[in-house]
């Protein structure tokens, strides 16, 4: 073999070697990303037409939340965002289109209050998309209907819908306050020598009531209801 045939039959291995690299490094890339975002990743690809743009996207939205400063609801922001969610709720009875309007708007300030920017719904959506994709499915699910409503495509179960989705992001962006929330409302409870009913979920039932029968500052009796 001539020195130009060895030299061919090298930059032709070199060329697979590279070829296969590249192949492996793209497939877990692939997989990484499919398996962090789930049903969004189909949806990206779906919108932008191509993998590698699906990708490049999905990618920048992670640098784009690992800058963000995301937290959880303090106490006294779990009780106020409750206390608001409650209203949203009993206002469902007579005009559901209003309650999940409200819904809406309320959860745009909750996910401002815990660090996400304030910026349009599909800015928000896919933020949460990065570390949250199935609660983010429901949060698109719930706006989908709102919109639907918008153009005459919804009825009242729709918007009943719409609300047990929105929940699933309440739920979500309360979840982490529940136990500092209770810690809160138990000291309170400790200093009166009362009786305190916490609503542990915000769904507007009782779930613990937590006594301090003799005023010690001491919780003497806790016993849970059914709603």
């Amino acid at each position: 073999m001539d020195q130009n045939t060895l030299l061919a039959v090298l930059v032709i291995l070199v060329l697979v070697v590279a070829i296969g690299v590249w192949l492996f490094v793209s497939r877990r890339r692939t997989d990484r990303l499919r398996d962090r975002f789930g049903e969004e990743y189909d949806r990206t690809l779906d919108d932008t037409g191509n993998r590698v743009s699906a990708e490049k996207a999905l990618e920048e939205r992670e640098k784009r939340v690992e800058a963000l400063d995301i937290r959880s609801l303090t106490a006294d922001e779990h009780s106020r965002f409750a206390e608001e969610w409650r209203e949203v709720k009993s206002v469902f009875v007579d005009s559901p289109v209003e309650a999940v309007l409200h819904a809406d708007r309320m959860l745009a300030n909750m996910m401002k209050t815990v660090g996400y920017p304030m910026a349009d719904f599909d800015r928000r959506y896919e933020d949460l998309t990065v570390d949250h994709a199935d609660v983010a499915r429901h949060y698109r699910a719930g706006r989908d209907i709102a919109e639907r409503h918008g153009k005459g495509n919804a009825s009242t179960e729709d918007m009943r819908q719409a609300m047990k989705h929105y929940e699933a992001l309440y739920d979500h962006l309360t979840a982490n306050s529940n136990n500092a929330s209770v810690q809160t409302q138990d000291s309170r409870t400790a200093a009166t020598g009362t009786t305190r009913v916490t609503d542990v979920d915000g769904d507007g039932d009782a779930d613990i009531v937590r006594q301090d029968v003799n005023g010690d500052g001491r919780t003497d009796r806790v016993r849970t209801t059914l709603d």
